[in-house]
């Protein structure tokens, strides 16, 4: 019997549900964040100077609330609803704008030009049209 076919038994505790939940919560939090991150990026200009700075140390600088309360001599709660109200702030921007959403769209129609014209697969006018296809829906998004 090689190493290749030997089995392993797996211990039941790594099988729980309860550890499969605790690891897409890290991921749910991760794409949360990374959502935020976007948000800040595309509207963050449009926050007073006070909630940008708090707004930055809880989401880019990874600092908690507590330590920023701290810091800054409030309490943990005005942190929190601070950070809560830029939230609604930010996606209230992104709900009428679309400006996340759009870059999004538009990277995705990049990368299929990118892979259309490095491909070569298939007839090169239809390459051609598909690419003039997806750069038309790229112009009427701007």
């Amino acid at each position: 019997m090689t190493e290749q076919d030997k089995t392993y038994p797996v211990k039941r505790k790594h099988l729980t549900p309860g550890l499969f939940c605790a690891n897409l919560r890290k991921v749910i939090d991760m794409e949360k964040i990374g959502h935020q991150v976007f948000l800040y990026d595309f509207y963050g200009e449009l926050l007073t100077d006070h909630q940008k700075s708090v707004y930055e140390d809880v989401v880019q600088n990874d600092m908690s609330l507590s330590e920023i309360a701290d810091e800054r001599g409030i309490s943990r709660q005005g942190v929190h609803d601070l950070v809560k109200r830029c939230d609604r702030i930010l996606s209230s921007y992104e709900e009428k704008l679309h400006l996340v959403e759009r870059f999004f769209k538009n990277r995705e129609n990049v990368a299929r030009i990118r892979e259309l014209a490095a491909g070569g697969a298939g007839d090169s006018a239809e390459v051609l049209a598909e690419i003039y296809r997806i750069s038309g829906q790229i112009l009427e998004e701007l």
